[in-house]
């Protein structure tokens, strides 16, 4: 007799609302316990099937999607570091700077500081490369 049991984990279209409304809402502060509402569920058995399902704990999800949201805000110059951490949903540009290096290994402006290097042409009308 076969005792293995499946790892439980959430229903693709639980996992779908639950990461639509991350991406629509990462501008704001997002609780575990808003988020688990959402899929009728409590805030410990939701971040224990979330987890089971994308491999990465709740808070941790959030954060990577408002530093992927963060590096394309950085792509332009015209947003300072301060406001873009205010549109992906930091308190601080401190908070932000130190979860920005946690994920990508580079500081805000070293990334965009890396960024506008690579879109600058070279002598030849090529993008520039980096060394």
């Amino acid at each position: 007799m076969n005792t293995q049991t499946a790892t439980p984990t959430l229903p693709s279209g639980r996992v779908r609302r639950v990461t639509e409304y991350i991406e629509q809402n990462l501008d704001k502060e997002l609780r575990l316990t808003e988020l688990a509402a959402l899929v009728y569920m409590s805030p410990f058995h939701f971040a224990r099937l979330f987890k089971c399902s994308t491999g990465t704990p709740p808070h941790q999800f959030v954060i990577r999607q408002r530093i992927a949201r963060a590096s394309a805000f950085l792509a332009q110059p015209e947003l300072s570091i301060a406001e873009i951490s205010r549109r992906v949903g930091f308190r601080t540009p401190s908070h932000f700077t130190t979860a920005f290096r946690r994920v990508s290994g580079v500081t805000p402006s070293g990334y965009r500081a890396e960024h506008v290097r690579e879109e600058q042409p070279r002598d030849d009308g090529g993008p520039h490369e980096l060394r």
